[in-house]
């Protein structure tokens, strides 16, 4: 046999038997324990769903991201390397200087070829001595059909004697070519300067006793 169990806002019927004030108090009892049993039920709160926000970018990082570095100046291919040499500019052949002289000499070249001559180029000892200077040197960067000075700067030997000391260019690769620059001293103990003609002393002629 099953109980049927009543609602739980449903109040008990109380007993008439009951004294009149009695049935009142067990009714407001009865009511305020109902009252707060539905009150303190719990009740579900929907909420919103909580939405996925993706960390912002640092614009430093994606400005440093995006930056380009300038390429640099690609080898050319296909070209031709010339050097015509064109004057000696300082220092003639066979100059004479003395003992531990510095001397700086200059050439007059072109750029004959069709490839243009940048940091990657030299020009190097080939021949003779290095007298005091360094074996590789920066050849002048010029373009095609352009003309360059190159300079170098030498020490004269301690001994009296004959020097020279002979270049050529270089390209990256290390090709020489192009016409070869050289300079020649005469290194001596003392330069002899030259004197000065003696100035002819005009005689005054006496004219004769007329």
């Amino acid at each position: 046999m099953t109980t049927k169990q009543k609602p739980m806002n449903q109040l008990p019927r109380l007993n008439n038997s009951w004294p009149k004030t009695v049935r009142t108090i067990t009714t407001i009892i009865l009511v305020f324990l109902l009252t707060g049993c539905q009150s303190g039920s719990a009740t579900p709160v929907q909420t919103e769903a909580a939405h996925f926000v993706p960390p912002t970018s640092n614009p430093s990082q994606e400005q440093i991201a995006g930056t380009v570095s300038t390429p640099l100046p690609t080898r050319q291919s296909n070209c031709t390397n010339q050097l015509e040499f064109l004057d000696d500019l300082t220092i003639p052949d066979g100059t004479e200087v003395l003992p531990g002289e510095k001397i700086t000499k200059r050439w007059l070249i072109e750029n004959t070829g069709s490839c243009n001559w940048n940091s990657s180029y030299s020009l190097q000892l080939i021949s003779g001595l290095v007298l005091g200077s360094e074996k590789v040197q920066g050849l002048y960067p010029a373009r095609q059909s352009t003309k360059a000075i190159v300079e170098i700067t030498f020490s004269a030997p301690d001994n009296p004697g004959r020097y020279n000391s002979w270049w050529q260019a270089y390209d990256a690769d290390g090709n020489r070519f192009g016409d070869p620059v050289y300079m020649e001293i005469s290194v001596v103990e003392e330069i002899e300067e030259e004197e000065p003609a003696e100035e002819e002393q005009l005689v005054e002629e006496t004219p004769a006793d007329a």
